[in-house]
């Protein structure tokens, strides 16, 4: 029997949670090697001071995770680690599912904090569409979708391809947007307690997801190229992850894009290690990259999703999946299960989009748009330090000393502009600290109310942190 001790004097939640988060972290740590006997549950109580229960249900949670063995008599055993087989049922999370944002948007102020595609007048184009397509099919927007037409399949081929990559229609599955497919994704081929790998920075609503499902987290470190491979081969071997959720261009919120090399050595190691690949392209669709996709370089194992709503219209909520051969089925009905079904009415309008080439159109604007923004934002916020992207509409901002990226996002609060910090974008508890923020620069009602943001941004980084009083 090991001699181990926890500290549960930090952190936060029940004292339960984070005896079973310490046991993780421990045996991560080679605090507790493959093979230790954990403390009897009433001496462990006794050393802690708390009770057995507690003690006893800290040590289920483990098992649920697949971290040790219990058996009545005998103890518990740490496994060979992420080798063992969770039990049924996920492990609760360990931290608030809502992120830094408010769940309801305060009214009056300048939203910054979202990267939909901005208003180019596509509004009269989605209007017209949506009343052809009810003249057109009554009985199908009165009822349940229960077929799946051929064409919303081609919009999704046509609108995924990218250079030499032209996935086949039969391998498309159309989705409530590329936030639904990745959670189906995850959800049809991986199993509660699985690793699912994230770069510490990413958009982090999909690893908050796949929490709530029972998927366990593992980071990975990037730089200004995106995926570091040494790094995600080191996590590969000691977490041994099913899935890596990555964006190979325009990385989400560092605008990272992956050189082909990096994106041949990630595609090789995902390969030696029979690791899942989702790639997440909606930003990627406003670019020119001309670097193969991951689902070119590994197409045996990668998800590329794509959709409408950086490039097209975001209350759309069209979007597509191109799976790995025999995976479209699989991930169909996972989505359908998680979502409750394919609305007939914005399936068939997302397939129309594409198919008539009002999408393209409409992108096309929206990059003009963008672009102007982002020149609005370079000669508003010159001499600061910002990485930006072409035709993508956000820039992420180094902050100068002294401010920290959430006391800035509150200043900005409170003078009425709405940005994320960079918390927003953690995937998990990260050992790395970013004086960052993100500016989402398409949600503004035009160019006007675009450049009286910025001038409230600028005002406060001249400033400095000693002119925000953070007393209620």
């Amino acid at each position: 029997m090991t001699n181990w001790l926890p500290n549960l004097s930090s952190g936060t939640g029940p004292l339960y949670l984070r005896l079973a988060d310490q046991i993780e972290s421990d045996i991560e740590r080679g605090v507790l090697a493959k093979g230790a006997k954990l403390p009897p549950q009433r001496n462990l109580a006794f050393d802690l001071r708390v009770t057995i229960g507690t003690v006893s249900r800290a040590y289920a949670l483990a098992r649920e995770r697949g971290l040790v063995s219990g058996e009545v008599g005998r103890g518990t055993y740490v496994l060979d680690h992420g080798r063992g087989v969770p039990q049924a049922g996920p492990a609760p999370a360990s931290s608030g599912m809502e992120g830094t944002r408010e769940m309801e948007a305060p009214a009056g102020k300048l939203h910054f904090d979202a990267t939909a595609a901005p208003d180019v007048g596509q509004g009269e184009t989605v209007a017209a569409l949506s009343a052809r397509i009810n003249r057109d099919h009554p009985h199908e927007a009165a009822s349940y979708t229960r077929r799946f037409p051929d064409h919303w399949a081609q919009a999704g081929s046509r609108w995924l391809a990218r250079g030499s990559f032209r996935p086949a229609p039969h391998c498309i599955v159309p989705t409530l947007g590329a936030h639904a497919a990745a959670v189906a994704i995850i959800s049809a081929v991986t199993a509660p307690g699985d690793h699912i790998a994230f770069e510490h920075l990413t958009y982090s609503q999909v690893a908050r997801s796949a929490s709530l499902v029972g998927r366990r987290i593992a980071l990975i470190r990037s730089d200004e190229q995106g995926i570091v491979p040494e790094d995600f081969e080191r996590v590969c071997a000691q977490r041994h992850p099913k899935m890596v959720f990555s964006m190979s261009a325009v990385q989400n919120p560092t605008v990272a894009t992956m050189p082909e090399a990096r994106r041949i050595a990630v595609a090789e190691i995902a390969r030696r290690y029979n690791v899942w690949l989702i790639e997440d392209n909606l930003y990627g669709a406003l670019t020119d990259d001309p670097a193969p996709l991951l689902a070119e370089l590994a197409p045996e194992r990668t998800f590329h999703v794509g959709g409408l709503s950086k490039s097209v219209a975001a209350g759309v909520r069209g979007g597509w999946v191109a799976c790995p051969p025999n995976y479209e089925r699989r991930i169909q009905v996972a989505h359908r299960m998680l979502t409750g079904g394919l609305p007939f009415m914005l399936a068939e309008l997302s397939a129309q989009l594409v198919l008539s080439g009002e999408a393209d159109a409409i992108r096309a604007r929206c990059v003009k748009e963008n672009n102007a923004r982002l020149a609005l934002t370079h000669d508003a916020l010159a001499g600061f330090d910002l990485r930006s992207c072409p035709n993508i509409p956000f820039v992420w901002l180094e902050l100068p000393e002294p401010w920290l990226s959430a006391t800035f996002k509150n200043a900005a609060s409170e003078e009425g502009v709405l940005i994320d910090d960079a918390d927003e974008f953690k995937a998990g508890r990260s050992d790395q600290v970013f004086h960052h923020v993100r500016l989402g620069i398409s949600a503004p009602r035009g160019r006007e109310e675009t450049a009286r943001g910025l001038a409230i941004v600028r005002r406060l980084l001249e400033h400095g942190s000693a002119g925000y009083d953070s007393y209620d």
